[in-house]
């Protein structure tokens, strides 16, 4: 195959540090997103030329920063656990990730305010979340440890064993299905808990870990209460400067070891021929040629409108069909003074749980309620504002588009309806200190990120809708294609994305081994 053509629309920034092998094999990767990214880089590592490309001008895919008057907003994850997964991507080149970007342990991880006044710091030492366990329910500290030791064996299997293992073949699904069934993973993730606690403020707190990844946590598989050990065995951290300078730290690094990054930049449609992926088709009709290609692409998205449907096998084409995640709505904002007392990371819990889930997942209009994620980096980071200011990002889960809701009519009714209640309580006077707000719609996210239905987290977590019956990492029906991202094994959150790249480092072959195939 040629090199990438010169002519590709978009603009390159910066120049490669370290030219590869101009006559060895090459990868495209579709998407910067963090699993696009992960990806060029385990494909670099196995001795490929990469080509990344990315519609956006920026990488980091929902990662992105907005700036506004001098206040800095993360537009995505917020949080970094299993850091390792990051550590990896520079150990791959003998490089080190604490060189390029800092990370830092947050204390608490979350508070949750209840709409009583009430809160609930999570976080920090066992003994540490037993004192605020028992200050609200003395009889559930047991049963936290008995959750956690559930949640451990969880982790061992969905997360350790089996998150980095390919999943295409069905036989790999149901060699686990004894040990699943073992650990009850038929349950829900509220069953899970319930199990083991019986205050309604714990339940929901130690309960809500599957809306982080798009799921419904009286819907999602119980395998998902791994995220409680997956917290405690590695902490939960902030990378200083937000995610967008972990997003900067991996680009500096794909530059150093020869990866060509073209921003603005839209693929239009994968080229298959002969049930073999060859290249890529840009939005200007122009193609480029490629051995392998790596779509780090929503894969409703793909396998809707880049793939031809006589290329998809049957399966891709009944997984069209899946059940989305919910939609997001996210308030950014800035303040004229600061709010000392309120934690990096607040959930603020409504007065309704489930009902107001169902109504989130399965209705047809907004809620009269909601409940929502605050983000005050300037918690950790004073450098997202101007002195004496803070920064906030609020996240709202709402219905996805398939809810007929119009959002240039509700988007700023929700504003008001957002700030008034926080005002109300945790951040009493932030209605009169509020400036440079903007939001985010799930509109914005189908625009914007090629997100089917404005879904924020492609399709849900659910039991039929997870490892083999979800998308799959190596294409479906067409070969040297593969898949990363929220919509592929393992799942959505930045662990299960990071995660998706090692899978199809598995699954691409070796550069010689392509490159002996030419010959």
């Amino acid at each position: 195959m040629s090199t990438a053509d010169s002519t590709i629309e978009g603009s390159t920034s910066g120049r490669d540090t370290a030219a590869p092998d101009a006559r060895a094999p090459l990868a495209i990767i579709v998407g910067g997103g963090f699993g696009g990214m992960a990806a060029a880089l385990r494909v670099r590592a196995k001795g490929y030329r990469v080509v990344l490309l990315e519609r956006l001008e920026a990488l980091g895919g929902r990662a992105q920063v907005f700036e506004r008057d001098g206040f800095r907003h993360d537009a995505g994850p917020t949080v970094i656990t299993a850091p390792f997964l990051f550590d990896e991507l520079f150990e791959l080149f003998g490089k080190s990730r604490r060189d390029y970007v800092e990370f830092v342990p947050l204390a608490p991880w979350y508070r949750f305010y209840f709409q009583d006044g009430d809160t609930f710091d999570y976080g920090g030492s066992v003994e540490d979340t037993l004192t605020e366990i028992r200050r609200i329910s003395q009889k559930d500290a047991d049963g936290y440890l008995r959750l956690v030791e559930h949640s451990r064996k969880l982790c061992d299997v969905g997360f350790i064993e089996l998150a980095d293992q390919p999943f295409h073949n069905p036989a790999v699904m149901f060699k686990q299905i004894p040990r699943l069934v073992k650990l009850k993973s038929y349950r829900t993730v509220w069953q899970l808990v319930s199990s083991y606690l019986e205050h309604p403020k714990l339940r929901q707190a130690f309960s809500i870990q599957p809306l982080l990844v798009g799921g419904n946590p009286f819907d999602t598989t119980s395998v998902y209460g791994l995220i409680h050990y997956l917290e405690r065995k590695w902490g939960v951290f902030f990378a200083m400067g937000g995610t967008g300078a972990l997003v900067a730290a991996i680009e500096r690094l794909m530059r150093e070891v020869g990866i060509e990054i073209r921003t603005g930049t839209t693929v239009g449609g994968i080229v298959v021929e002969n049930g073999r992926a060859t290249g890529v088709r840009l939005a200007n009709g122009h193609i480029i040629p490629a051995d392998v290609v790596v779509s780090n692409a929503d894969p409703m998205h793909l396998y809707g409108s880049m793939v031809p449907n006589k290329a998809q096998s049957v399966g891709a084409r009944v997984k069209r069909k899946s059940r989305l995640s919910m939609g997001l709505y996210v308030l950014y904002f800035g303040t004229r003074r600061q709010f000392p007392g309120v934690a990096h990371h607040t959930i603020w819990l409504g007065p309704r749980y489930r009902e107001l889930l169902h109504e989130v997942f399965k209705g047809k209009s907004l809620s009269k309620d909601f409940s929502l994620y605050v983000h005050r980096p300037t918690a950790t980071d004073p450098s997202f504002a101007p002195p004496g200011c803070d920064s906030f990002y609020v996240l709202c889960p709402v219905p996805n588009l398939d809810a007929p809701i119009d959002w240039t009519v509700e988007g700023p009714k929700l504003r008001d309806r957002i700030v008034k209640e926080l005002d109300r309580t945790m951040l009493p006077g932030v209605a009169e200190s509020i400036t440079s707000d903007f939001y985010m719609t799930p509109a914005d996210f189908k625009d914007r990120y090629l997100s089917v239905a404005g879904a924020g987290f492609s399709i849900a977590p659910y039991f039929t809708q997870s490892a083999w019956f979800r998308f799959h990492n190596k294409g479906e029906g067409i070969d040297r294609l593969y898949l990363v991202g929220a919509g592929t094994h393992p799942g959505a959150g930045l662990p299960g994305v990071v995660m998706s790249a090692k899978v199809i480092e598995k699954l691409v072959p070796a550069a010689a081994e392509i490159a002996a195939g030419r010959a």
